[in-house]
């Protein structure tokens, strides 16, 4: 598989106080990434640095993608504003075409269809003329999703989507993912403090402790020393 994002020394700092230090790693076409590691060790930095999100002190991120770092798929941790958002489910979805649109951005054909499209696959289509707020925990994440993937033309990255979910929600959101990577063939780099399922879905685990403890197949960090701090 070829190289779809190669991270080189990243390092972020806030207020002098570095909370990922000389981070390098590369990610292939079809991977499934895992980012672990404890709370307060840089994962979120880590992937905002990534995406241009927040400045690093060095290194930095390339990407060989159809057309460019515009085009990858972001889903945030929740926030109390998303739990309140005001737009309707397909208002939601489509604007995740934006990025990947010129000016004047007024959507066409293409971008309905790539909305419906995701909505049925994600099934959410019935929803789409509700409001997000009226969605339940696990229904907003999937919106979400589909708002990322119309955003997306070959890579998703997700900062621990399954948070504040109950156990079936989360067990539907990781079963949509999974479907997403192998049908679809896009890449996924996610966030996650579940190491029961990061193991059983992932493909590579990226241990991170601000610095870069261990990265490669999860078959190896589960021998691996470092997979002692976290697994149960």
């Amino acid at each position: 598989m070829s190289v779809i994002m190669k991270a080189s020394h990243i390092c972020v700092a806030y207020e002098g106080k570095k909370v990922v230090d000389h981070v390098s790693f590369e990610v292939e076409h079809g991977d499934y990434l895992c980012i672990v590691g404890a709370n307060g060790t840089g994962k979120s930095s880590l992937i905002k640095a990534m995406l241009g999100l927040v400045p690093t002190c060095c290194g930095q991120a390339e990407f060989n993608l159809k057309n460019g770092k515009k085009r990858i798929g972001y889903l945030p941790q929740q926030t109390v504003m998303r739990n309140d958002f005001p737009a309707s489910v397909r208002e939601t979805v489509l604007s995740g075409c934006l990025s990947g649109m010129s000016f004047p951005k007024i959507y066409g054909k293409k971008q309905k269809e790539m909305a419906d499209e995701y909505m049925k696959y994600l099934d959410i289509y019935d929803l789409a003329k509700k409001s997000v707020r009226e969605l339940s925990g696990g229904q907003k994440q999937r919106v979400f999703l589909a708002r990322a993937l119309c955003a997306a033309d070959e890579m998703i990255v997700l900062d621990e989507p399954v948070s504040g979910l109950d156990i079936n929600a989360s067990k539907d959101l990781y079963s949509c993912l999974e479907k997403i990577n192998k049908e679809k063939g896009i890449t996924v780099v996610m966030i996650s403090h579940d190491m029961t399922s990061a193991m059983k879905y992932a493909t590579k685990i990226l241990h991170l402790d601000k610095k870069l403890l261990f990265y490669g197949k999860k078959e190896d960090y589960a021998l691996s020393p470092c997979s002692r701090m976290l697994l149960p």
